[in-house]
């Protein structure tokens, strides 16, 4: 058939809610127009199994209802609601080793595909936009990510789900802090970007919220500064508090912590009957306050993904098919103004491998920005240098 095209789709990085939606809406209408989709399982390591003849082309052909499911639901139509991939995703960095390189690129080469769609964090499309670029690879990359820190689009595939889990869970921790007068300390994922953890901090009611934009480690006068506004609510006759902290706020020793939640419960217990030593009238029973720690971990990758996130999963697999089909190669899918659009990849990546080089994150949380406004217009307590003491009432 004239203009017929055999295309690879992969899953890169950590997974997340969305992208078995991303892979039906490509299927479906690549079926549509009598293409060829090839799922390539476990990111990049499917091409070394075809490359090392473990599997053939055939066997990786996807078919546009996802799963057969024996009896009368037989070929129901529920990749959208899953969660994970199908295809697995794998993370293992750069691939260092040169003959590990040359099968990648040899297993693209045995499958004779016309372009690759590749789903994928920033990290991921670093990796693969250097294959991309020994192959003569034609490329389109849908970002992923829970943390929503690829550059240049508004919005990745996974973020508003994991933002739902968040806020879900710091609605539930609120009750059992409220019943034991509690101080809960919940962290959140968000290597190098917040956003994460200020979006479900303000949806989840949180009463402090640091991540690492505003508060690159933790620092004596943070603690200080939570502990104040702690003695403030108990002032007011609230006995409990919610803390919110992103896993890139680094400790005391400018370290990361991997349990930086815990660390921060015992010095917020530690600092608060401390404060109780002064004989200050504010502080009288910050001796009482008592802490606990959660960690999230995983689960803020999990569960069934959101109704934005099933759309904006599907509309961005949709235009992936576009730009192939209008052989616009090398581009990555963004969400800008409400609407899709693509952006040449020649322009992102620089700046993309500086900030890789440089440690710092492409697309973080911007300090003066409008969610962070909207945090400091609540009260909620996001940092020393945004917090005076001198508010707590005498």
């Amino acid at each position: 058939m004239k203009n017929q095209k055999k295309i690879g789709i992969l899953t890169s990085g950590g997974d997340c809610p969305g992208l078995n939606a991303i892979i039906r809406a490509v299927v479906k209408y690549a079926n549509i127009k009598e293409w060829e989709i090839f799922g390539i399982p476990r990111g990049t390591d499917g091409f070394i199994d075809v490359a090392r003849g473990k599997v053939q082309g055939d066997d990786l052909k996807l078919q546009p209802h996802g799963y057969d499911v024996p009896g009368v639901l037989q070929g129901l139509d529920i990749l959208q609601f899953m969660s994970g991939s199908v295809l697995g995703s794998l993370s293992r960095g750069n691939p260092k080793d040169e003959n590990v390189t040359k099968d990648i690129l040899e297993g693209y080469k045995i499958l004779e595909l016309d372009a690759l769609i590749a789903i994928g964090g920033d990290g991921s499309l670093d990796i693969i936009y250097d294959l991309a670029k020994k192959g003569n690879w034609n490329l389109v990359v849908i970002p992923k990510t829970i943390d929503n820190d690829v550059a240049f689009t508004e919005r990745s595939v996974g973020f508003d789900t994991a933002r739902n889990t968040v806020t879900q869970a710091l609605y539930d921790l609120t009750f059992t802090a409220a019943s034991h007068e509690r101080i809960m300390v919940v962290q959140v994922m968000g290597r190098d970007a917040g956003h994460l953890a200020l979006h479900s901090g303000i949806a989840g009611g949180a009463d402090c919220i640091l991540i690492s934009e505003l508060t690159p480690k933790l620092t004596e006068k943070t603690i200080e500064g939570i502990c104040k506004y702690i003695a403030k609510l108990r002032k007011d006759r609230r006995k409990f508090a919610l803390v919110v902290i992103a896993e890139g706020v680094q400790g005391l020793d400018n370290k990361k912590d991997p349990y930086i939640a815990e660390t921060l419960a015992n010095l917020i217990t530690e600092y608060s009957h401390r404060l109780c030593l002064n004989d200050n009238v504010n502080y009288e029973d910050l001796d009482q306050v008592d802490t606990r720690a959660t960690i999230l971990g995983h689960l803020q990758r999990c569960g069934v993904p959101s109704s934005f996130d099933r759309i904006l999963a599907t509309v961005f697999g949709i235009k992936a098919v576009h730009l192939i089909e209008e052989e616009r190669y090398n581009r990555l899918v963004i969400w800008q103004n409400g609407s899709v659009e693509s952006k040449s990849l020649e322009q992102i990546m620089p700046m993309i491998k500086w900030c890789h080089q440089e440690q710092t994150c492409p697309s973080p949380v911007d300090p003066e920005g409008f969610m962070v406004r909207t945090a400091l217009s609540l009260g909620i307590y996001i940092g020393e240098s945004h917090f005076y003491p001198d508010n707590i009432s005498s």
